[in-house]
């Protein structure tokens, strides 16, 4: 788990914890996308997950504490699926047309779990949710310098780059967030826009 997240009590080593801890936020994830996060209860994620009370006060603390282990999973996947999309990348053309297809990418993943999308709009009320979205963008932010540099045949300074970078990863993340709390055609225009600014600033950078 990333440091920022606030830990679990217990971290589960045997597969039968693995598996009780799946179970636990599978159900704070579906009891999320119909009440909303503000909304469950620690009583209510054990009896659905078929444990006790203390049991689940074995693993996780508090309700926060089951909502930044959601959000630390999901933030994993988006940079393993960031590092995938990049790894190939060895020419401007495909930088840009990998980070395009990025973006649609996420677009659709935050329309299509409502889990992520209440999360992530409670972000600026929770501290530690702000630090692990500061955490993955800069993760991000340094896959996609990484990406440049390699189109450039690694001229350039990765500090400068990677620096600007981190604006594109983390405006993206606000730009999602905004995306999605608006009627969906709108949302498809504001992510197109972004779209275009970042195309035009990845272009600027790919060029030696």
């Amino acid at each position: 788990m990333s440091d920022n997240v606030k830990k679990m009590r217990r971290a589960p080593t045997q597969k039968r914890s693995r598996e009780r801890v799946d179970t636990i936020l599978k159900v704070a994830c579906e009891l999320i996308s119909v009440h909303g996060s503000d909304a469950i209860k620690m009583g209510e994620v054990a009896e659905k997950a078929g444990i006790s009370i203390g049991s689940l006060y074995q693993y996780f603390p508090d309700k926060a504490s089951i909502i930044h282990a959601l959000a630390d999973r999901y933030n994993a996947e988006s940079l393993h699926c960031i590092e995938e999309a990049l790894a190939e990348v060895n020419s401007p053309d495909a930088l840009l047309q990998a980070f395009d297809r990025l973006i649609d990418t996420y677009y659709e993943l935050f329309l299509a779990e409502p889990v992520i999308c209440d999360i992530w709009t409670g972000t600026q009320a929770d501290k530690t949710l702000r630090d692990m979205e500061m955490e993955v963008s800069r993760a991000n932010a340094d896959l996609l310098a990484k990406a440049i540099l390699r189109v450039r045949d690694n001229d350039g300074d990765f500090k400068t780059i990677a620096a600007r970078c981190l604006l594109i990863m983390y405006s993206g993340e606000a730009t999602m967030r905004l995306a999605i709390a608006v009627p969906r055609n709108e949302g498809r225009e504001i992510v197109a826009s972004y779209k275009r600014m970042v195309g035009r600033e990845l272009a600027d950078m790919a060029r030696v």
